[in-house]
């Protein structure tokens, strides 16, 4: 992650950012991020974003009119629907109040006739976004989660030790369903939640015939409104086809209607259910350190690119199932091997057997590039033990 944000070219310091130890839904993350604010700032007003969300400066306006609810309401946003649509939850608006409406009821995503009669009825779409006041909302959490109240704000557990002990749950069902307090604000303004290709579909440019074409090159015949992303110029060609997602990554290929993209999640469920760590880990991973991308794997062994960003080193580890060849490809490798430390300029390498303590790091100030051979019974990225790591792993 903090390799994304030096990606993207953001000032943001460490301090302000918090790692679940695990995904436990929203409503846990909620907890963790109000807890760490109420520590350092006391009472407060918090606004919580999804990160794939878009909004112009109107919305935010609006947003920002809402904060003289959050005294007595725990605040939502609904989007008024462009159209009745499966994908969202619904909100239905009650009482009018100053800004906003009380809350009358939550509805759960619906089928295309319940989407219709909703749209129908002023429901409103559910967006997700929230504005809490630190205090309302601790006290409700307390009175309509107990167990989230008792390891987030009445004891000083380990933040790990809280996630080992609380189930994962949303803030929807865990609090916002429950409580009396609640209130919605209306926005008729520019918004848009990118969580799946068929909202992706919607954002980007199109050409004549309706396509978005990203990172290829098209040669499609006839085909028209269709998604298509795939590597950098490579040739993709749909012939006739219309409608549709085509998603083509070097480890995972998906091809769906752009209707049927929000089952994209039931795709990983089922990699998860038989074991297959592609869905839990991506092609190139972000570290600490830098990143490291798959270009081959199998059974028994796995071929790695190792990207180390000046100044950074991994931890000290061993791996009890796979030894390990590292061969230098651009700048400079400080390795240590069984406690003995060494440099390796372009083109050296060194070998690490199973079992064997090694850590690897760069000093410079320019990034280390390296290539990765794992072989071994067994490769997966489970098999590591760390016995010291300056990012809190060990």
């Amino acid at each position: 992650m903090y390799g994304q944000i030096e990606e993207l070219e953001l000032d943001v310091q460490k301090e302000n950012i918090l790692l679940e130890p695990e995904g436990k839904n929203t409503l846990p993350a909620i907890c963790f991020g109000m807890r760490e604010i109420k520590k350092i700032h006391g009472s407060s007003t918090v606004g919580i974003f999804s990160s794939d969300h878009i909004l112009d400066i109107d919305a935010m306006k609006t947003i920002a009119g809402a904060v003289k609810l959050t005294d007595h309401n725990l605040v939502t946003f609904g989007i008024v629907p462009e159209s009745p649509h499966t994908g969202y939850g619904y909100i239905k608006p009650g009482r009018a109040l100053d800004v906003g409406y009380e809350v009358s009821e939550f509805k759960e995503k619906p089928g295309p006739d319940g989407a219709r009669r909703y749209v129908e009825n002023g429901y409103l779409w559910n967006s997700g976004m929230f504005l809490f006041g630190t205090g309302l909302f601790i006290s409700e959490l307390r009175l309509h989660a107990p167990q989230l109240w008792d390891e987030f704000f009445n004891s000083d557990r380990d933040i790990n030790d809280v996630y080992h002990n609380i189930p994962a749950i949303s803030v929807d069902y865990g609090l916002m369903e429950k409580s009396g307090h609640v209130a919605v604000v209306r926005l008729d303004n520019k918004w848009g939640d990118l969580g799946n290709f068929e909202a992706m579909y919607a954002e980007f440019d199109k050409d004549e015939l309706g396509n978005v074409v990203y990172n290829c090159v098209d040669a499609s015949i006839d085909s028209r409104r269709n998604l298509i992303f795939s590597s950098k110029n490579k040739a993709v060609s749909l012939v006739d086809v219309d409608d549709m997602v085509v998603v083509d990554t070097r480890d995972a290929l998906l091809v769906c209607p752009r209707s049927s993209s929000q089952k994209v999640k039931d795709v990983v469920s089922r990699l998860k259910e038989q074991g297959d760590e592609r869905a839990d880990i991506h092609q190139t991973v972000y570290r600490p350190w830098g990143t490291y991308t798959v270009l081959e794997s199998s059974g028994k062994h796995k071929i790695k690119n190792i990207r180390v960003m000046p100044g950074k080193r991994l931890s000290l580890q061993l791996h009890k199932h796979r030894s390990e060849h590292w061969v230098v490809v651009k700048g400079r490798a400080c390795v240590e091997v069984d406690g003995e430390q060494r440099c390796l300029g372009e083109g050296e390498s060194t070998y690490i057997s199973a079992g064997v303590k090694h850590r690897l790091f760069n000093p410079w100030k320019e990034v280390l590039e390296i290539i990765e051979v794992q072989l071994g019974e067994y490769v997966g990225e489970d098999d590591i033990e760390r016995f010291d790591d300056e990012y809190g792993r060990a």
